[in-house]
């Protein structure tokens, strides 16, 4: 799940912080979930007066 999402407009880069889980099996089966958004999700960072939306899955090989 994401904790926190930061822009750092001086080195023009975007911070997220996820919650770490158990590795997890993907749907394929070739990979397990570490950490995920459980899809796009809104932030309260704005570029352009606009909420960034964000989507990620980290994962590691399952074998």
């Amino acid at each position: 799940m994401l904790k926190q999402a930061s822009i750092d407009q001086e080195n023009k880069t975007l911070t997220l912080v996820l919650d770490l889980q158990e590795p997890t099996p993907s749907s394929s089966g070739k990979t397990l979930v570490v950490a995920t958004t459980h899809g796009n999700v809104p932030t309260d960072v704005q570029i352009d007066g606009k909420p960034v939306t964000v989507g990620v899955n980290a994962y590691i090989r399952a074998k």
